[in-house]
This record gives C-alpha cells, sequence and structure tokens, in this order.
C-alpha cells in the first residue's frame, strides 16, 4: 500500500499556476519526495515539456525522469511520481493515463480545471498491479 501523499500548500498553487498557463494543453512533470513510512512528502515540482501529440494527453521525456533520479542520488529524496492537469476534465485517470503508465508505486497527481481556470481540483492516486488506486492527498 503506497500511502498517503503530503504537499505544501506552495507546491499546490504551484501546479495550479502550471495547470493555468498551459491550457488548452495538460501541463505535466515530475514530483521529487520523501518516502517515510505511511506518507510520502513532496519537496518540488519539476515541470516538463508535454512531448504529445494530439493534445489531450501527456508525455514527458523519459530522460527527464532519469536525469533527475541521477541529480537525486545519495539525498535520502526521490522521484516519487508524476502530475499532470486535466483541462475541462475531471481529477482521476483517464483512458489514457491508464494506458501509459507502466512504473508500480508511483503516485500521479492530477489537476483538473472546471468550467473556469480557477476552479482547480487535485487528486492523487497511485498506480500498481496495472490500475490506479485513489491515496489521500494532505495539503500543509
Amino acid at each position: 500500500m503506497a500511502g498517503s501523499l503530503i504537499m505544501p500548500r506552495a507546491l499546490q498553487a504551484q501546479l495550479c499556476e502550471e495547470a493555468r498557463a498551459a491550457l488548452p494543453r495538460e501541463c505535466c512533470g515530475l514530483l521529487e519526495g520523501v518516502r517515510g513510512g505511511d506518507c510520502t512528502q513532496v519537496v518540488a515540482l519539476h515541470p516538463a515539456a508535454n512531448l504529445a501529440i494530439p493534445d489531450d494527453r501527456f508525455e514527458i521525456n523519459p530522460m527527464e525522469q532519469f536525469r533527475l533520479m541521477r541529480e537525486l542520488r545519495g539525498t535520502g529524496r526521490e522521484v516519487v511520481g508524476c502530475y499532470h492537469s486535466h483541462p475541462g476534465g475531471k481529477a482521476e485517470p483517464s483512458a489514457q493515463d491508464l494506458v501509459r503508465a507502466s512504473q508500480d508505486g508511483l503516485f500521479w497527481l492530477i489537476a483538473a480545471l472546471g468550467a473556469t481556470s480557477y476552479d482547480v481540483t487535485t487528486a492523487v492516486f497511485v498506480y500498481e498491479n496495472r490500475s490506479f488506486a485513489p491515496v489521500p492527498l494532505t495539503i500543509a
């Protein structure tokens, strides 16, 4: 079980700004964090270019993830997941998210923009055994 995800309020604000700025495309990036017991603390968001075509999905260059993993070696921090937005969608994994997911144990933080770009809902899921399961998200 992945436990819960804790994210500082400032990082949630950063995620919302990135989601608004990327409209009409999805924003995306990597979550840097520290795992401990039943909870994982997000300490930084690492924005990435969305390489996906068409623009109703997201794709992060795998080299970005490898670069960040190397950078974090020996720090006690790691890539704990990814984030992306769903413009005009729901804060839940899409069919495309399920098709593209592959690494068990990673958190997927999703920011859904509602009818207005200021109506943002965030939710987090963990990918395991070819499916997503919701996990608690605490904004602190």
